[in-house]
């Protein structure tokens, strides 16, 4: 039996964008995913966030299923326009006041609560002053963290700036898949930089505000492996390792760097987090024969997860690490029978609820939790079920749920 440590952190995670709906409610400004999601074309069968999963309403219910699972951390992100409308100025204390009552609800359950800074949703009146292409978003970004710090920091401990600026970067300013829809490749890179000095500025300014805090940053790693071991395969493997990972783990170039860009980007992490969903195969067209495949795509392969974590700590002098988001999409469907039967994902796991999916609206399922979004009902998948039993005996439960 794999047995876990006894301090072993059981989590799961949610983006607000992705659950909160409530998008215009209280005050809140719109964000890129706002303004993209209304337009047509955007997303798969014209879906947006609007309502979601209205985790804004029903955050106390949500809690209540995670206590019965047995998570003792949960990772959710804060809306930068629910509290900071124009993402400067004014704040909104209707906003405030969900992230204070949230964060109390999972205390009073004894449940740890990781607050992501950065989850996408940019306010809308920033992307109309040139976005993360303008160098200003740096300054407003740490101002920002700092005014969360100041907040919420005395409760939450954990902190990450960024979640995946990868994805940040290059889909939503290089394919424009994702918000906010620009295909423009030296403004990719421009982006990817002042995303990572703002990561640097934003841990400056909550170890001002909240000392005690621990900050840090999530990054979405893809290996790169090869099929037959050839020295071009392994060249082309190498190659897209420094594409898709260590740009951002040792990054070394951009089209404008400043005086004193680097330091600020290199300020320490008290931790960091892995998203991990897949692996890149080198030396094969089309699926890797054997291999199992999810509703995204993406190859079901852990053993790639255990070989990247080996080859990041015989490399760096890594901050404690965890793995933030490792999960799967399969095509989950619910007959009213009050079970949801989802074997695969139970060697797979990542979301807490179903949600809206980005780009591709709802029509992929990643949680542990099934969403009825016409009723709201949640329902416990199996998935969810097999979690709770690993969680109470600390130890891989047996897939016989």
């Amino acid at each position: 039996m794999n047995v876990f440590p006894s301090d072993f952190t059981w989590g799961a995670a949610t983006a607000a964008y992705q659950i909160e709906g409530a998008w215009n409610l209280d005050g809140k400004g719109e964000s890129i995913w706002d303004r993209f999601s209304h337009t047509p074309g955007k997303i798969v069968n014209a879906a947006n966030g609007d309502v979601a999963c209205d985790h804004y309403h029903r955050f106390r219910g949500d809690i209540e299923i995670m206590r019965q699972i047995g998570l003792n951390a949960y990772r959710f992100s804060i809306s930068w326009p629910r509290v900071l409308p124009n993402g400067v100025g004014a704040v909104n204390e209707k906003g405030i006041d969900f992230y204070d009552r949230l964060t109390d609800a999972l205390l009073e359950a004894n449940i740890e609560p990781y607050a992501t800074l950065y989850h996408w949703d940019l306010p809308q009146a920033l992307q109309d002053q040139g976005g993360w292409g303008n160098r200003d978003l740096v300054g407003q970004f740490a101002d920002y963290a700092a005014l969360m710090g100041k907040r919420l920091g005395d409760r939450i401990k954990h902190w990450a700036t960024l979640n995946e600026p990868w994805v940040i970067a290059f889909l939503g300013h290089r394919s424009g898949e994702h918000a906010p829809g620009l295909q423009d490749e030296a403004l990719s890179l421009q982006v990817s930089h002042h995303l990572l000095v703002a990561h640097g500025a934003a841990i400056d300014a909550l170890r001002a505000t909240a000392p005690a805090v621990q900050a840090g940053i999530v990054i979405n790693l893809w290996p790169s492996e090869t099929m037959h071991n050839s020295e071009q395969e392994l060249k082309i493997a190498h190659e897209q390792w420094q594409q898709d990972n260590a740009w951002f783990l040792d990054p070394p170039r951009a089209p404008q760097i400043l005086p004193g860009d680097m330091a600020q980007i290199a300020r320490s992490l008290d931790w960091w987090g892995i998203n991990y969903y897949a692996r890149h195969v080198v030396g094969v067209a089309g699926p890797v024969p054997g291999s199992e495949y999810t509703e995204m795509g993406w190859e079901v392969h852990a053993p790639a997860l255990e070989r990247m974590l080996v080859r990041l700590n015989t490399t760096y002098a890594l901050p404690p690490t965890y793995i933030t988001e490792n999960g799967a999409a399969f095509a989950d469907e619910y007959n009213g029978d009050g079970r949801v039967r989802d074997p695969r994902r139970t060697d797979y796991l990542y979301a807490h609820l179903d949600d809206f999916e980005w780009a591709w609206g709802y029509t992929k399922r990643f949680g542990v939790v099934y969403v009825d979004y016409a009723t709201q009902t949640r329902v416990l998948k199996d998935s969810a079920k097999w979690y709770a039993q690993t969680i109470t005996e600390n130890a891989l439960a047996p897939l016989n749920i």
